[in-house]
């Protein structure tokens, strides 16, 4: 039966570009949705105001953490799972598959209580404008208390997606997407009868919409037909858990680490204006339109990775890799040309005041040039990730953020102000680059190249 399931999976038997495309192409679309609803809630937003931009520009690290934690629980689930269908271990899979589910009511349980207590605290550490800090706490309240349906949505879709089915989550990402988009005006403004509640309006939209992906994703865990079965019966396992945090606990200290990154960034750029703390908003929703379709490659090219990992196939392993590497660059190569050729009309989008307009026009320019080195640094993270060393892409977000990124920043805000600070993006991804090629080369060398001898064992 399991040498049948195996010569079944597409991941081991289809034209590894083919598969790279098919398997990349959903996540690809439901990422850049992700995307274009999160720009649309800014641009909604900023409608009422510079004040309600800054306001979801200061709890975004918040929002950066809750996201961290449960996709990188799940990174670690969709590696454990991957494998073990790999090295045809399927009830080990199905194990990882049942306590993944269950950490996703974990996760929710670490962000409900402090979200609820400490909101209003949180956004007194940045600011004391008392309309930007009312603002803040209520989306941040929400988001905060209600995040269960992001977890359940970002967990089980990392287990789909590691049996090789990647449409079905795109379906459920899309979906909620559609909801968030179509509430958002009718809650912010109060149309269609409904009362306008501003910022709180757009989280109770954002909720929704989560809670639409979530319930589509459970009903394909629990009534679709794929390789992994859940049962919510099943006892937490030590050496399960051991073995997803293996590569999930990296996973989530690497993504944190951009929380604690904006958390930072926000401090210095408020210490320059507002309307700085608003620019750096606005990037990161627009630059999220180039690193979502490259994170939906990444996506779509891990389960590969991790399965021809676990089959031993070095040759479909190193051929997806380098597919995986030039869609990256395809897709941050285009990202860069936008934002030097159009950095005014992507502001003009989010409303932006004439002090926006010249912080903002630096800043796009600046920053965009770090997206060439990072399609290096995501496809190869992808390939840690997947072969169970997680800890290799961990050092590289330490060593890009707090060994490039925040120096950087710090020194030259000091010496040539605000204008001076976005250049220490793409400063730190040239550092973290010379890094990542060197494990690349070390992973190569001490495991990849052994794949298939007699003597190597996959862990």
């Amino acid at each position: 039966m399991g040498e049948e399931r195996l010569t079944e999976n597409k991941m081991g038997t289809m034209p590894v570009t083919r598969l790279l495309f098919s398997m990349s192409w959903p996540a690809v679309i439901s990422m850049t949705i992700q995307a274009l609803y999160n720009v649309i809630d800014s641009i909604f937003v900023a409608q009422l105001g510079e004040y309600a931009l800054t306001a979801i520009t200061l709890i975004f690290p918040v929002q950066f953490l809750m996201i961290a934690v449960g996709v990188g629980t799940s990174v670690g689930i969709n590696s454990l799972i991957s494998r073990r269908l790999g090295g045809r271990r399927f009830e080990e899979a199905n194990k990882a598959a049942s306590n993944g589910f269950k950490l996703a009511f974990v996760n929710w349980l670490i962000f409900a209580v402090p979200g609820l207590l400490f909101a209003r605290l949180f956004m007194r550490v940045f600011i004391d404008d008392q309309q930007i800090v009312t603002a803040g706490t209520h989306y941040l309240r929400i988001v905060t208390s209600l995040c269960i349906f992001i977890m359940i949505t970002v967990t089980v879709e990392k287990m789909i997606q590691a049996t090789g089915n990647m449409k079905l989550p795109m379906i459920a990402s899309i979906s909620g997407a559609v909801v968030n988009v179509v509430l958002d005006p009718i809650l912010i403004f109060g149309l269609l009868g409904a009362p306008a509640l501003g910022t709180t309006g757009a989280a109770i939209a954002t909720v929704i919409g989560q809670a639409c992906s979530a319930t589509i994703n459970m009903i394909v865990l629990f009534k679709g037909k794929h390789e992994i079965k859940v049962d919510i019966r099943e006892k937490f396992d030590r050496v399960i858990l051991k073995d997803i945090y293996a590569v999930g606990l990296p996973a989530i200290v690497m993504q944190a680490i951009g929380s604690v990154l904006q958390f930072c960034m926000n401090m210095i750029l408020a210490g320059f204006s507002p309307t700085a703390v608003a620019v750096m908003g606005v990037y990161g929703r627009l630059q999220s339109f180039v690193f979502m379709p490259a994170i939906g490659i990444n996506q779509g090219s891990m389960p590969v990775f991790g399965y021809n990992y676990g089959a031993e196939n070095k040759a479909r392993l190193m051929k997806a890799y380098k597919v995986a590497l030039t869609m990256a660059f395809i897709v941050m190569g285009a990202g860069l040309i936008i934002f030097q050729l159009f950095p005014q009309q992507l502001l003009s989008i989010f409303n932006a005041s004439e002090e926006m307009y010249r912080l903002g026009t630096i800043a796009l320019r600046a920053i965009s040039w770090c997206f060439l080195p990072a399609a290096f640094g995501i496809i190869s993270g992808g390939v840690f990730q997947a072969t169970g060393h997680g800890i290799l892409s961990l050092f590289a977000s330490l060593i890009r953020q707090f060994v490039g990124v925040l120096p950087l920043a710090i020194i030259l805000g000091r010496v040539g102000g605000v204008t001076m600070v976005w250049w220490s993006f793409p400063l730190a991804e040239i550092i973290g680059t010379l890094y990542i090629a060197t494990m690349m080369r070390h992973l190569y060398n001490k495991e990849i190249k052994t794949l298939g001898m007699s003597d190597h064992r996959i862990q």
